[in-house]
Order: C-alpha cells, then structure tokens, then sequence
C-alpha cells in the first residue's frame, strides 16, 4: 500500500481512519452464473444468494448473505407500501407502476401521469433526472419526431409520481421530497428496519435521486418474503396493502418492467414477484412464498433473473418446464459469427 493511502474498506476523515460500509468481499461471494461459448467457459459471474422456504426460513445460502448491499431498485415496493401506508389512493395498475422500473413506454406514462394528475402535479414536479425510455421501439419512435429525454420516461418516474401523491394527500411538501429528512423519506426508512429487522447500516443516493438503505441481502429477503406472503384480506394494514400490492403486480405484469423484460415475462407466466435492481440485484417470491435474494458481485445483471428462478426451481416453488419455457424468452443466447453458440446460464 503506497504511503499516504488509506487501506482497501477505509477513508481518512479528518486524519482518523474510518470504517466505510462496503458490500462482501470476492472471498465472500460463490460462483453464481457462467457464460458459455462453444463449449468453453468464457466468464463468470460471482455473488451471493439466499433462498427462504416458504414459512419464512431459510433454505440455502450462497457465498455470504449477511454482508451488507445497496438493495437499489429492489427497495421499491417497501417505498411503495410506505406510500400506501401514508394515504396515498393507488390501486391496480398505478400501484403496481408505483413499484416497478418501467421501459418508458406511452403505457407506462399514460399511468405516470395518470398519479400525477391526481396530485395535482405535472412532469416537471418529479425530481428524478430526464431519461430516454428503456424501451427501443418508443425511443426510435421518439427520435423520429424530434422529442428529447423526459423525466415521465425515466423508469422510476412511477415511483416518483407515488412518493409525490403521497405528499400531497398527507400535506407535506413536495419540494425536496428526496430528502432523507422529508417525512416521506423518513417514513420510508422505518418501514425499510420494520421490515427487514434491522438497523440501516449507511444511506445512499440512488440513480433516481432517492435516498437507498443499506441493508443485508438476508434481511431483505426477509422483508421481501414477508410482502410476498401477504394477503389482501388481513386484518392488519400493512399486510392488506402488501397483499394487494402483490395483486397489482401480478394482474398487471406489464407494469413492472415493459415488453420483452425478465420482470414482465416472469410475473407474467409464472405469477411469481420479480424485481430487479442496479448492479445486480435481484428479488423473487413465488406464489408458494418460497423467496430469492440475490447480487452479482460485479453488479452485472444479465444473469440475474435466470439464477433467481433457478433457485426457486431447486427449492421446488417452480416446475421445471415453466422455467425452461420462461428462459427461452430471455436474451440468454451467445451469439457468433450470427448464430447462437452457446448462453448465459446458471452454475448449479
């Protein structure tokens, strides 16, 4: 280490040395994925995942599941809940909306605006950044009539539309909604330690702008597991709204995601809870409760969704035909010289 440098997992503060709150070491992580090419293993993917059975334990562990990760886009339905617990009036396709990462299609964004409307609010009170959508038929459509990035086409606009609506039906201001001090954010916070029983270890700024949590990929799939085994019908409102949040998704799969999407395709053919997130993360509860957390170490997500269902199909929660049939849909293939020569598959 050169003179001066800080060790690997700490930052000089004021000339202390301090402890930076990091995701697990490579040592931590296990094979997870590999990408096949002619028969030779031409990359690997490592991380860690936890399998819970459906009553809430745990099944199997992967490299190590209680170090610490950023959950990014898989925090949102506990955002979500938090809005519907704060009064937020979001039912089916905007509620699902409210917790997915859409492509940005005029769809997705009719329902966008659709909440915003609601609230009494248009595009340009939404503090995500402007975004082209994800996607590529709307943004060659796009491009044909001269029209620029949007901030209604950003895939987390439908959960900035909630947080926003939520603000306007508890009365607080919708300025600076992202702040981690905002009532929404603090509200948001609390659930996220309800949920996954435990204490925020460090907060972040996610890619939309809004504070993320810290937590365990064990603790969130607790949390997750616990949404994903709600009923609708329960007599406690935080399990009502999960249930029914788990209803929107499942009866309006396009919301999630978009066309073509592992998300979409996933909730789709097999009623399972899918949600992605950045740098590879990964959430899956299958309609027996049987729950998946996963990251890829190298925050690669192309073989995210696969290894997920995989594990559910080793756990029994999938028949091994559905699987078959739903990674077909996938963009799995390795091409060469124009042809498929081999896939991104799991590595159990």
């Amino acid at each position: 280490m050169l003179p001066g440098h800080a060790a690997p997992g700490t930052c000089r503060h004021g000339g202390r040395l301090r402890a930076v709150p990091q995701t697990f070491a490579a040592t931590a992580a296990v094979e997870l994925a590999v990408i096949e090419r002619s028969g030779f293993v031409e990359s690997r993917h490592s991380g860690s995942a936890v399998v819970l059975a459906p009553d809430g334990e745990v099944l199997r562990e992967y490299g190590d599941a209680n170090a610490l990760i950023l959950p990014r886009s898989t925090l949102k339905p506990i955002q979500a809940l938090a809005c519907l617990g704060a009064g937020a009036p979001l039912v089916g396709a905007q509620l699902a909306l409210a917790t997915a990462s859409h492509s940005g299609t005029d769809r997705h964004v009719a329902v966008v605006r659709e909440i915003l409307a609601a609230a009494h609010l248009t595009e340009d009170d939404l503090e995500c950044p402007a975004a082209w959508p994800g996607d590529t038929a709307t943004r060659d459509e796009m491009v044909r009539d001269h029209a620029t990035p949007s901030r209604v086409r950003m895939n987390c606009s439908g959960k900035h539309a909630a947080m926003l609506l939520t603000c306007r039906t508890s009365g607080w201001d919708t300025a600076g909604y992202l702040d981690p001090s905002h009532p929404l954010q603090v509200q948001i916070r609390e659930l996220v330690e309800r949920l996954t029983g435990m204490r925020v270890a460090a907060t972040a700024v996610d890619g939309c702008g809004a504070p993320v949590y810290a937590v365990t990929l064990a603790a969130l799939a607790k949390a997750m597991h616990r949404i994903g085994t709600s009923s609708a019908s329960s007599p406690f409102a935080l399990h009502r709204n999960a249930g029914a949040l788990v209803e929107a998704v499942r009866e309006n799969p396009w919301t999630i995601a978009g066309p073509g999407l592992a998300d979409t395709i996933v909730a789709e053919r097999l009623g399972v809870l899918s949600k992605g997130g950045a740098e590879g993360v990964q959430i899956m509860v299958a309609p027996n409760g049987t729950t998946v957390a996963l990251k890829m170490l190298d925050g690669s997500s192309r073989a995210a969704a696969v290894v997920a269902m995989r594990l559910l199909e080793l756990a029994d929660a999938l028949p091994p035909g559905d699987v078959a049939a739903v990674v077909s849909q996938l963009p799995l293939a390795v091409t060469g010289g124009g042809r498929d020569v081999g896939a991104i598959r799991p590595a159990f």
